[in-house]
């Protein structure tokens, strides 16, 4: 009996393993990012690519706001040129990280994005902090 799910034949073993492979080179999630962050050295910059507004409301600890229509080369160099830049928006719904993201990128950055953005965060169980409970500055 085929249905939507069956309809289609799933990719080669080998296809999929190169697919699936590749897409964690484009983006990371919310529990591998909460865990680098309590390291202490995550090795990247967390960005919240939404307005400040949203960000002073409650962002990602350690994140920096930066809207991606304000992602441009002078704002990037207090970053060494092989600075990791990890985006994220308010989620799924939203296309602000993928907009900062393309932004990094054309200015030659390595940039990853968070699946999930704030909504995955929370649906994973962390919390978020404020402008005041964070003095992380926007750049």
């Amino acid at each position: 009996m085929s249905n939507a799910v069956t309809a289609l034949p799933a990719a080669a073993s080998a296809e999929a393993l190169r697919h699936f492979s590749v897409e964690l080179t484009f983006q990371t999630d919310c529990w591998d990012v909460h865990e680098a962050i309590a390291s202490g050295q995550p090795g990247f910059v967390l960005v919240d690519a939404r307005s400040p507004t949203l960000y002073a409301r409650g962002h990602l600890p350690g994140a920096v706001n930066m809207p991606h229509g304000k992602i441009i080369a002078s704002r990037l160099g207090a970053f060494p040129a092989d600075t990791l830049f990890v985006t994220y928006c308010a989620g799924p719904h939203c296309n602000g990280a993928t907009r900062a993201a393309i932004r990094f990128a054309g200015l030659g950055r390595p940039v990853k994005l968070l699946a999930g953005g704030v909504t995955g965060w929370l649906d994973e169980g962390f919390a978020l902090v404020t402008a005041e409970m964070d003095r992380t500055q926007s750049i």
